[in-house]
């Protein structure tokens, strides 16, 4: 164990504050070195410095407890979390539709404000990190993806990963009040590029 993680253990069966000589005493180290992590844990949101009660002249002692919390800097799971959702997604009924609708609300929250809805939407995907780029089309341009955020997820679960994206990018588009959807999702239309195409609304 750690310095740092006796320190932590150390208050935390402790019920009342302890000052940084008293941690020091108990660990036997220097109160410098309690210090230096006491700063970190304090940082990291694991400890608080508590406010002491005045009971004479003088500056009282500084005092610090435990934050009873789980531990904002413990290990996260995101990718397993994702694969949950994903096979959630899988097995309904209409797992597109549903993924569709999913991203569709996703996208609708994330609309930073009015503007131009085709850019905007490229700004969006931007902030997601799908790199996109428009590209020359048929009339309205098609916006090209280079990279997926969810890469790892493709293989397994395209079913319900790409329509997400659908549905993201067409909420983007109606929170917007556009007058031109995304019509269709091309994954992978070349190995390092999916193709959204863009129509008008109802055509």
């Amino acid at each position: 164990m750690s310095r740092r993680d006796e320190i932590l253990v150390l208050l935390r069966d402790h019920e009342a504050p302890m000052s940084i000589a008293e941690i020091a005493d108990a660990l036997g180290t220097h109160v410098n070195t309690v210090r230096f992590h006491l700063d970190t844990l304090v940082e990291d949101g694991r400890v608080a410095q508590v406010a002491p009660e005045r009971r004479g002249p003088g500056r009282p002692p500084q005092l610090f407890a435990a934050v009873r919390a789980m531990d904002p800097t413990g290990p996260r799971h995101y990718r397993m979390l994702a694969e949950v959702l994903a096979a959630g997604l899988a097995s309904e009924k209409s797992p597109r539709r549903r993924a569709v609708e999913a991203g569709r609300a996703w996208g609708r929250g994330v609309v930073p404000g009015k503007g131009q809805p085709v850019a905007q939407l490229v700004d969006v995907l931007e902030d997601l990190d799908f790199a996109p780029q428009l590209l020359e089309g048929e009339g309205l341009p098609v916006i090209g993806l280079r990279h997926c955020p969810f890469l790892e997820l493709v293989d397994d679960r395209a079913d319900v990963v790409c329509p997400v994206h659908l549905g993201l990018m067409r909420g983007v588009l109606e929170a917007l009040d556009a007058d031109v959807t995304v019509e269709r999702l091309v994954p992978f239309a070349q190995p390092d590029l999916c193709t959204a195409h863009l129509a008008a609304v109802g055509s």
